[in-house]
């Protein structure tokens, strides 16, 4: 019985070593890849310093929350010099009114209660597609390992309005009958009206006649990028866009349509240098 105990006591002393002795290996290679990383990241910065590109070109994708509505983009560029890149972008979003308001509704149907919802008003989804060029100067940060890099992007281009007709989902108060509508000008009294809306069309109601309008956009921001000596690239963009349409853009009834947009935005930015 001794024997087996000693033999246990020395196998599980034997297994503790070797655990501790994987933990020890483990963390020595953890600190010599991060030195690894330092040492790269001041050859990075050395080579900078004497007016050498330590990058050729990036490619990124943001998500943009904007002051009316939300917007995605995929940007590449291409580094002219150390503080200056020639970029282009192609970005898809979608357009609010700012005094949309969404209507909760009940109905039944097939002796089933139905939840939906729907904004009163609303005459078209207003989707946007921009295609911009433009640069990215930096402007601040150069030479900091630890810090943050601060550059400006401006530019512009041309913008795509696309109106989207939007359906609701009524019914004829003295028939009972159940429709799909849109607003077509003949028809205000009962698009507007509360009391027949059961809730918004089908999702994809409307795509097959979307309209398409032509206008231009310019844009203005400043990218706060904390990974500036990093392959991968990860930023925070804060600016301005301005958009012109051909045509005023009816979005919804009984409010004024124009043709320029202006709003803020954020925008989280994810890409890798090359």
């Amino acid at each position: 019985m001794k024997k087996l105990f000693f033999v246990i006591c020395l196998l599980s002393g034997t297994g503790l070593m070797a655990q501790k002795k994987q933990l020890s290996e483990a963390a020595m290679q953890r600190a010599q890849k991060k030195e690894e990383r330092r040492e790269k990241i001041n050859q990075l910065i050395k080579q900078e310093e004497e007016g050498a590109l330590i990058f050729n070109k990036q490619s990124a994708f943001s998500f943009n929350l904007n002051t009316d509505g939300w917007g995605l983009k995929y940007e590449k560029g291409k580094y002219k010099s150390i503080t200056s890149t020639n970029l282009w972008w192609l970005e898809f979003g979608e357009r609010k009114h700012p005094k949309e308001e969404r209507i909760p509704t009940l109905s039944s149907s097939g002796g089933f209660i139905l939840i939906s919802n729907y904004i009163y008003g609303k005459r078209n989804n207003f989707y946007y597609l921009n295609l911009g060029f433009g640069q990215q100067k930096l402007i601040g940060g150069k030479g900091n390992k630890n810090g943050i890099a601060v550059s400006a992007i401006y530019g512009a281009g041309l913008s795509a309005g696309l109106l989207k007709p939007y359906y609701l989902d009524v019914q004829n108060l003295q028939t009972g009958e159940r429709t799909q509508i849109k607003y077509d000008g003949t028809n205000q009294s009962t698009f507007l009206d509360p009391n027949a809306i059961l809730g918004r069309g089908g999702l994809f109601k409307g795509f097959g006649e979307m309209k398409f309008v032509p206008g231009a956009h310019a844009k203005f921001a400043l990218r706060f990028d904390y990974g500036r000596y990093n392959e991968l690239l990860s930023a925070i963009d804060v600016g301005i866009n301005a958009s012109y349409y051909s045509q005023k853009m009816p979005i919804i009834l009984l409010n004024p349509e124009k043709n320029f947009f202006f709003n803020a935005y954020a925008a989280f930015t994810f890409g890798r240098r090359k």
